[in-house]
């Protein structure tokens, strides 16, 4: 089964988006090159990415996963690097830890009712789980997990794992101070289904029911967590966790909420006691080097089929060294960033790799901070002044066409350029006031404003050679404008305690990875969402995105997101700057590695990915 993919972009936070999913703090990937059929689906033949030369165990029917159910575990190890980035934790729902570069780890240790095609095409994952909607009115959806499901400690995924899945997404789950128990990544869940999973916790089968119909029900609910080691490392019972839960028993749940926010934490290099990990997919966590690797490996008690190989190996590697371990054998699967130096170097290890190339989901954007405080949070005359200096056209030309001569300036940001219904989007809700550069423009609203020499603190997550070229692109016209442009990419921009969470920062640089989801944009724009870092609040954004959420006609949609982005464009949430281009590169021996437009990259399927004999 698979869905249409229908628009937005989502945060890879990181995945994500963003999660932040990184770029991010996300990254990934979105091409929907399969052709549309008459009832609104995606065939889903057509990979998003070209690749010369790939093998395969089994060749791919559709642009979701190859049957490799005859795959032998090999005794071997895959090494791949999706950057330097540090591996955060096995809990990757929280805001500190859901970016792309963690995100691409977690979801090779967890399975659920479905996952993201190469396409952005969403495939119901029927080994894991069935579902299907039961009731109109209201509108309800049973899932059934498979009887075999297991987490790798024995215990059995049931029901109760999903009534935490939907707690830690409840924002009415409050403390003392009326703050939400759960530092979760999203409140949709329990926004939407205000009641959770009805069924018998230690059971299989179990329904949600909605409050309203909703555009993205079936994304909704995927993988979780493991109930029963919560519910010990609380001092309970799972049936009593269940019952807090139920009740709406905050106090119960203190504890509970406790340990599912620190609890899994620990420091770099080091992971959690082994029976506070279990994992129901294909790999676990096995060895973590600090700033050099993650080892993940095969399930022994994995209920599916056999991964291809024994070991996959993260390892934490500089962009601009990939090419060189690639060509060395350090890495055997590698995705650098994209630029034409990468390019190039890729292309002149033609027989010895796999080149994959084609275009994210992932955009690359500034947004502002509106914390109190912040020299742009009462400003929009300010923010107008740094958008009319920052080249947007420049910085496409220098750092984007040389990978992607098709690359142009990105002006909307719930959709994409190569989406059909950008254009209509963009002439509707966009005048283009800043596609030209204006530096005597903003010099004047300083001048007005008392504002000459305004710091102005760029974060990310470094290094990152575009990022840092991109900033230098903005200091060179925006200085000139009476700004004082600072670089404040690091390591830790968006980490726990990084500037991205204290808000020691005034615009952050960094991507959202685009998803299926119509209403992910909600995550990010609406007053006290959880991907809301700046703490934006627009009351006719907040309306908006919740009538998108319950309309499924297309056309109402585009009109709504019209609406969304002509508020964006006239409070200057941030300014989006383009779609990334992507390349990747594996060793010409190993089969079944394609390249991906959904948030996980090129490791989507590492499962499969076995060297030729």
């Amino acid at each position: 089964m698979k869905l249409r993919k229908l628009s937005a972009a989502t945060a890879l936070l990181a995945t994500g988006a963003l999660v932040l999913s990184g770029c991010t703090p996300g990254g990934g990937n979105d091409d929907a090159d399969g052709a549309e059929t008459g009832n609104g689906e995606t065939s889903g033949n057509t990979d998003a990415f070209s690749a010369e030369g790939q093998q395969f165990t089994t060749e791919p029917e559709d642009t979701g996963k190859a049957d490799t159910s005859d795959l032998e575990t090999m005794d071997d190890e895959i090494s791949v690097s999706m950057g330097e980035i540090e591996f955060v934790g096995y809990n990757g729902q929280t805001p500190e830890s859901y970016s792309v570069y963690n995100s691409t780890v977690v979801n090779r240790i967890f399975e659920g009712f479905g996952y993201w095609g190469t396409d952005n095409v969403w495939y119901a994952n029927e080994d894991f789980g069935s579902y299907e909607v039961v009731s109109e009115d209201p509108f309800t959806v049973e899932y059934t997990i498979g009887e075999d499901v297991t987490w790798s400690d024995g215990t059995p995924v049931t029901v109760a794992d999903y009534v935490l899945d939907w707690a830690y997404q409840n924002a009415s789950l409050t403390n003392s101070d009326d703050e939400p128990l759960f530092n979760g990544i999203s409140q949709t869940y329990g926004e939407r289904v205000l009641e959770g999973p009805q069924g018998d916790p230690e059971g299989k089968t179990f329904t949600i029911e909605y409050t309203e119909p909703f555009a993205d029900w079936e994304i909704m609910v995927n993988y979780a967590l493991p109930a029963h080691v919560v519910a010990e490392q609380s001092d309970m019972e799972l049936d009593e966790l269940v019952t807090a839960v139920r009740e709406a028993d905050t106090e119960t749940l203190e504890p509970v909420a406790e340990f599912w926010n620190e609890g899994w934490l620990t420091d770099p290099g080091t992971l959690p006691d082994e029976e506070l990990i279990p994992v129901n997919g294909a790999y676990k966590l096995d060895n973590w080097q600090a700033g050099e690797s993650l080892t993940i490996s095969a399930n022994e008690e994995y209920w599916g089929n056999a991964p291809g190989t024994e070991r996959i190996v993260f390892r934490f590697v500089n962009d601009g060294q990939h090419v060189q371990a690639l060509e060395n054998g350090d890495l055997n699967v590698a995705r650098p960033q994209a630029t034409v130096d990468t390019r190039g170097q890729l292309e002149r290890l033609e027989g010895q790799i796999v080149l994959h190339e084609g275009e994210a989901a992932t955009w690359e954007h500034l947004d502002f901070n509106f914390i109190e405080g912040s020299a742009f949070a009462d400003s929009l005359e300010l923010r107008e002044a740094f958008a009319m200096c920052v080249p947007r056209q420049q910085i496409v030309s220098n750092l984007v066409e040389p990978v992607n001569p098709e690359a142009t300036v990105l002006n909307a940001r719930e959709s994409l350029t190569f989406e059909e219904n950008y254009e209509d989007i963009v002439s509707e809700s966009y005048d283009g006031s800043y596609d030209e550069v204006d530096i005597e423009g903003a010099a004047e609203i300083l001048e007005a404003e008392d504002a000459v020499g305004t710091e102005v603190r760029i974060g990310y997550a470094g290094p990152n050679p575009r990022r840092t070229d991109t900033v230098a692109e903005i200091k060179a016209s925006c200085d000139e404008a009476g700004f004082e442009i600072v670089d404040s990419g690091s390591e830790d921009f968006f980490g726990p305690g990084g500037a991205q969470e204290t808000g020691d920062y005034e615009v952050a640089l960094f991507a959202w990875a685009g998803s299926g989801q119509v209403v992910s944009g909600q995550n990010i724009y609406s007053t006290g969402r959880a991907q809301n870092y700046g703490e934006y609040s627009n009351e006719t954004v907040d309306d908006l995105f919740n009538q998108l959420a319950t309309t499924e006609d297309e056309a109402e949609q585009q009109e709504i997101i019209i609406g969304i982005e002509q508020e964006l464009w006239g409070d200057l949430f941030g300014i989006p700057l383009y779609v990334h281009p992507q390349l990747s590169g594996s060793d010409i021996s190993i089969s079944n590695v394609r390249d991906t437009a959904s948030q996980d990259q090129i490791v989507w399927n590492a499962e499969q990915w076995q060297r030729a004999e």
